[in-house]
Order: structure tokens, then sequence, then C-alpha cells
């Protein structure tokens, strides 16, 4: 599996904090607002809105902190003006990363990235350094226990998705960005229920890390998605079944 969606499955596990639980919610009335800034107020016309608060919903943020959001990013509400940058960097055993984040304050925002990077074992490139490695996918991710992996699989086929993959706990629908949200319209009408849906970039190679290299690069994962200004991170290491009993 590959270290985003590893890196899920572990925080899920883990279960959240209402500390980590409010920092969602941040990055959450983040998304929404840059979404309805660069898209309007519209979900049905704008899809990535539509996705974000599909996100903030599944999270039980109360409709009133969407709502607000959403008039932030349109002007109806004075708020923050967010700026999208994604970094691109090194983790423990050379690891890629790809790190989105939205912030009004992007010299302060490099500077704790590089910080971060630096204490945990790893450095910051260049652009372009490491995205030419990964595919931009849409990832709509189902719980095995509640759902027949025939029924998925015929039903994200015939709407068009690539493929469909077996991620531990969830079997992954992945489809190409522009057919994301009709893939995901064709599995709802079908009573077919994401407990995730993302545009995500996917690594095209993986590393696979032993307990050392594991432990020291789900601690860079951690500090760098504890960070207020950093969206997604994307990784390409794989974590063997061997190790992650260890780890878990």
């Amino acid at each position: 599996m590959s270290g985003h969606s590893k890196w899920a499955t572990i925080k899920r596990k883990k279960g959240a904090t209402d500390a980590k639980r409010g920092q969602l919610f941040t990055k959450l009335i983040k998304e929404i607002t840059v979404a309805a800034r660069m898209g309007g107020d519209d979900p049905n016309g704008n899809p990535r809105l539509r996705t974000a608060i599909a996100g903030a919903r599944s999270q039980s943020m109360p409709n009133d902190n969407i709502e607000r959001a959403i008039k932030k990013g349109t002007g109806e509400l004075e708020g923050v003006n967010y700026e999208e940058i994604m970094y691109e960097g090194y983790g423990p055993a050379g690891v890629a990363l790809i790190i989105e984040s939205l912030t009004d304050n992007k010299n302060r925002t490099v500077s704790e990235i590089r910080n971060i990077l630096s204490k945990k074992g790893g450095n910051l490139g260049e652009a372009g350094s490491v995205s030419w490695g990964f595919k931009k996918k849409g990832i709509l991710s189902f719980d095995k226990k509640t759902i027949s992996e025939e029924k998925l699989m015929e039903t994200a086929l015939e709407a068009g998705a690539e493929d469909i993959k077996d991620a531990d706990d969830t079997f992954d629908v992945e489809t190409d960005p522009q057919h994301f949200e009709k893939v995901k319209e064709a599995l709802a009408k079908a009573g077919l229920n994401p407990t995730h849906a993302e545009i995500a970039m996917i690594p095209e190679n993986t590393i696979k890390l032993n307990l050392e290299e594991a432990t020291k690069m789900l601690a860079l994962m951690e500090a760098l998605e504890d960070h207020d200004d950093i969206q997604k991170v994307y990784a390409n290491f794989d974590i063997p079944a061997d190790v992650m009993e260890k780890i878990s």
C-alpha cells in the first residue's frame, strides 16, 4: 500500500482526539473557503466545493460552519485570503513527498515546513524534484465489511473507473480526475457510498521501509499533518505487513 493510503489507515486505527478533530475542522474550513472563492457557492456547479462539503459532513461538521466558510470564500463575510502552494521534498530512506498547503503567509509556512523536515530526517526539494513520480487520480474508498466487491467492481467499471485495488481494510476505486464525480454519482445511485473520497497524488513506484525507517517516516507524516497550513501529504513509501504488525 502506498504512503498516503497506509497513513490514512493508521490514523483511522488511532482514532481522532478532540484536539485533532478541531484541527481537522480548521483544514476543512480552509478548503471550503478556497473552493467557494475559486468556483462559486453552488456545489452543483462547483465539483471542488461539492467534494469539500462532503468531506466536512463526513466528519460531522455543523452546517453553520460550512455555510460561514462558503460565505467567507465568496466575500459575503470577511475572511482570510489563502494561497495554494505545493512543496516537494524527501523523507527518511529517500521517500518522495508532496505537501499541499493553504496559507496566508507563505514565508512562514515554507520556513516551518523546512524545519519539520530537517528535524525528522528529511529535506525540502526544488519544484518538480519529485512530482514527476506521482499521478493525479480520483480515489473512492469503501469499507470491505459493508460492501460487495463484485457489485462495487461491476458498477465502478461500468461508470468509467480505471481500477479497483485491495487496500487492507478498504477497496479503493481509482478514476481519472475528470471522471471522479461521474463515478462517485453512479456508485451513490447504486447504494454504494464511500467512506472517503478525494483527488489524490498517487505514486508510480514505492519504497519498502524497514521498521526503523517506517517509524521515522510515520513520525514525519504526523508532524507535517499536525501543521495547520498543510492540507495533505503524499508519499511513495510502502510498509510490509510484518513491519506494520510491529508498529501497530
